[in-house]
């Protein structure tokens, strides 16, 4: 159960980053709102992760799916450059998560 609150964890982090550049685009309630929610609900679930898994692992997959998660947020909804070293990037993040997985 603690790899799925890690999984939710980062999905949650991903929410509070893009809600941050939302934010920086339009001054919404909403936004705000989501963002706060989104970053609350990640530690929410990297603390009930951490109950049972390394804090080194977690922490590192945690910011793994936000970093990678994010990354691709930025492609597909707000226009950012995905050339393919940007995309080859982000595939050597998601093998490392998948790779802290495997080994722990």
């Amino acid at each position: 159960m603690a790899w799925f609150y890690l999984i939710i964890a980062g999905l949650f982090e991903m929410t509070g980053v893009t809600m941050i550049n939302k934010l920086h685009t339009e001054k919404s309630k909403t936004a705000f709102v989501l963002m706060t929610a989104g970053f609350g609900l990640s530690f929410l679930f990297l603390s009930l992760a951490m109950e049972t898994l390394s804090m080194g692992t977690a922490y590192a997959v945690w910011t793994g799916i936000g970093a990678a998660g994010g990354a691709l947020a930025g492609i597909v909804w707000y226009g950012e450059p995905k050339s393919l070293l940007r995309l080859s990037c982000i595939a050597l993040i998601v093998s490392a998560v998948i790779g802290l997985k495997l080994i722990s």
